[in-house]
Order: C-alpha cells, then sequence, then structure tokens
C-alpha cells in the first residue's frame, strides 16, 4: 500500500500531447493556479534530480513566478499527517495511513514553496475540491478557469480536474509541470483529461497564452 519507487522517464512535449475536445484558451483575468500536493513525502518516491520531477518542478515555478507577477489567484494544496483512520476513509484501504505529522512528510517543497497572498486548502480526497472552499475562493475572484499542477496526474491531478468540468470550471492540466508514477500513468491522465473533461498544454504554451 505504500507509494512506489519511481523511475525516472522523460515528460511529455508538445508534438505529444492529445487534441483535446474542449476548444477552452487559458486567460489571465478567469484563471486560478493549483499546485497539487506538492510535499516532501509525495516527492520523496521520485529521483529528485532526474525527469519528471526535477523539470516538472521548474515548470511549475515559472508558472508560479508569472501568476503572482499577474495577480492570478494561486492555491496548494496540502494534506495533514496522523489522519484519524475515520477522517481518511477509504483511502487508507488502498494506501494506508499516509503521512505523519512531522516536517519532513507535510512540509511543501522550498523550491515550490507558498508566498504572501497565496492560498493552501487542506487536502482531505483525491479531488482538491472536496471539503475545501476551492470553488467558493474562485468564484469570489470572478475566476472560471483552473491551471492544475503537481503529484499524481492519473490520481489527484485528474480527479481535480475531471471535478472542475462537472462544476463548469474550464480546467487545463500542465502536462510537463505535472508527474506519476510512470510515463505510462503520465499518458493516461493527459489522454482521458483531453477526451473527457480539460485541455493538457505544455508551460510554454500555458504561459503564452496568459501573457
Amino acid at each position: 500500500m505504500a507509494l512506489p519507487k519511481i523511475a525516472p522517464y522523460p515528460l511529455p512535449v508538445a508534438a505529444e500531447l492529445p487534441a483535446p475536445r474542449g476548444p477552452w484558451t487559458l486567460q489571465a483575468d478567469r484563471a486560478a493556479l493549483l499546485v497539487h500536493d506538492m510535499q516532501q513525502y509525495f516527492l520523496a518516491a521520485f529521483a529528485a534530480d532526474a525527469s519528471p520531477l526535477a523539470p516538472a518542478i521548474a515548470n511549475i515555478a515559472r508558472l508560479l513566478q508569472h501568476c503572482r507577477q499577474r495577480g492570478i489567484p494561486v492555491f496548494y494544496t496540502a494534506q495533514r499527517g496522523n489522519q484519524d483512520r475515520r477522517d481518511r476513509g477509504l483511502q487508507a484501504d488502498l494506501w494506508g495511513p499516509g503521512m505523519q505529522a512531522i516536517a519532513e512528510h507535510e512540509t511543501i517543497i522550498d523550491a515550490l514553496a507558498p508566498a504572501a497572498g497565496d492560498h493552501v486548502l487542506v487536502k482531505h480526497r483525491y479531488s482538491a475540491f472536496q471539503r475545501s472552499n476551492l470553488e467558493t475562493m474562485m468564484r469570489a475572484r470572478g475566476r472560471d478557469q483552473l491551471l492544475v499542477t503537481g503529484v499524481y496526474a492519473h490520481i489527484g491531478c485528474t480527479a481535480t480536474v475531471s471535478e472542475a468540468f462537472q462544476r463548469d470550471i474550464e480546467a487545463f492540466i500542465a502536462a510537463d509541470a505535472v508527474a506519476d508514477f510512470s510515463r505510462a500513468d503520465h499518458d493516461l491522465a493527459l489522454h482521458w483529461i483531453a477526451r473527457t473533461t480539460g485541455v493538457p498544454l505544455t508551460t510554454d504554451t500555458l504561459l503564452e497564452q496568459l501573457a
């Protein structure tokens, strides 16, 4: 039930991305950025200095810098350690007890640390919308587009994109600013999202659209 050890793999490039059904374009005055579960506990499974993690972190950092400069709201998700089994629910059956309430597990990595004005949401389930006020905070800021980055692409990132779609929020996933258990899982997430709920794009394309 523990997280797997993840072998390095290359991130997808623009030419490899599936064509989305959604016709949406990311717009700076409508968008919010989500940095999903970039905590030390989840990232320990990766080789820190190799792809996919190292370039994904660099691309998230680029998006963070741009969004903060443009006044685009930034949200983070972060789980808490030592979850009560009753609160953890069925996740405990699949993944065990999860992280401990220690800095080595709970801390969002320094390279992507939240800044003043960012919003850190407590994560309860795969989707960032579950048991959080993410939608309320987005709507209050006039935001109906969500750009998802982080880990893991085929689990929480995909669940969040799917729920955004079901709440009539246009969803985007930064294909080279997410990471997963394998390239096969990574590609699976992008293809499913493109066919059903959102738009996968590279960081370069997303920055062009936001500019």
